[in-house]
């Protein structure tokens, strides 16, 4: 539990943070703030219209906010770095707190709705809604869409290509939310699939290299490559039938020739 709770109190002191350069950058222009730890310390990234005005004159606004950060917020040595953004009128942020201050100076919603839509999508963005909710004409809440183009409500193109925007408007029948999203104009979506031509395939494949002459010589194979031939067993011999249930002779040694008997002669 010790581990989830600091998790929670970190990013409950970025959202904090993040309202208090919202405030203290609204004059500028404020589009964002995107807060880094880093080994040397935190890195706050201010994403404003105007980095002038943040600088301010010898730096001593850039400074004022940075002794906020460190004391009052409790991140330790903090380095702001100020960017300025390219296209404000393709930020979602700084549209919503434009059309926050056109509704705060009594424009009616619906013109200050469809004022914005027009003027993001003439600079190329791909799709935009605006959503404007509250008291808006009378006692009871209401909520007023305006949208052009592509919108992408769930799923991971919302994640990637949608940018979105909030800021309340303080009016006298009471608070105002006013929500921008926008798709910006590089935006790919999963169904665009562009088909080549199979000539233009062709050409910007590489030629193959060309298959080099076999020489006259035949190449003889390695000691290594050749083949083992198995060898051959000799098969057993067998004895024929009428051998094969008599024992062995045994040799045995010549007998020897008996001696001659002598003959007796008879006397006349």
């Amino acid at each position: 539990m010790a581990g989830e709770r600091a998790f929670v109190d970190i990013n409950v002191k970025r959202a904090l943070l993040r309202e208090y350069l919202k405030e203290e950058v609204k004059r500028a222009g404020f589009g964002g703030a995107e807060i880094q730890r880093t080994p040397m310390g935190t890195r706050v990234t201010l994403i404003t219209e105007r980095p002038g005005l943040v600088i301010g004159r010898k730096g001593d606004s850039i400074k004022a906010i940075t002794d906020a950060i460190q004391y009052r917020f409790g991140f330790d040595k903090p380095q702001v770095e100020v960017v300025e953004i390219e296209n404000p009128n393709l930020s979602a942020q700084i549209m919503s707190e434009k059309l926050a201050s056109a509704l705060e100076r009594g424009w009616h919603f619906r013109r200050a709705g469809h004022s914005t839509v027009r003027r993001i999508m003439d600079n190329g963005a791909r799709g935009c809604q605006v959503i404007i909710s509250g008291k808006l004409t009378g006692q009871r809440h209401r909520t007023e869409k305006f949208k052009e183009g592509h919108i992408k409500f769930c799923g991971e193109p919302k994640l990637l290509f949608m940018e979105e925007g909030f800021t309340p408007a303080k009016l006298k029948l009471g608070i105002i939310g006013v929500k921008v999203q926008i798709m910006h104009p590089k935006a790919r979506l999963p169904d665009e699939v562009k088909i080549r031509d199979p000539a233009d395939v062709a050409a910007a494949q590489p030629a193959e290299p060309a298959p080099a002459e076999a020489s006259a010589e035949p190449v003889q194979p390695a000691a290594a490559e050749k083949e083992v031939q198995p060898k051959k067993k000799k098969a057993p011999q067998l004895k024929p039938a009428a051998e094969a249930g008599k024992p062995e002779a045994q040799t045995a040694a010549p007998a020897e020739a008996p001696a001659p008997v002598p003959v007796e002669k008879k006397e006349a």
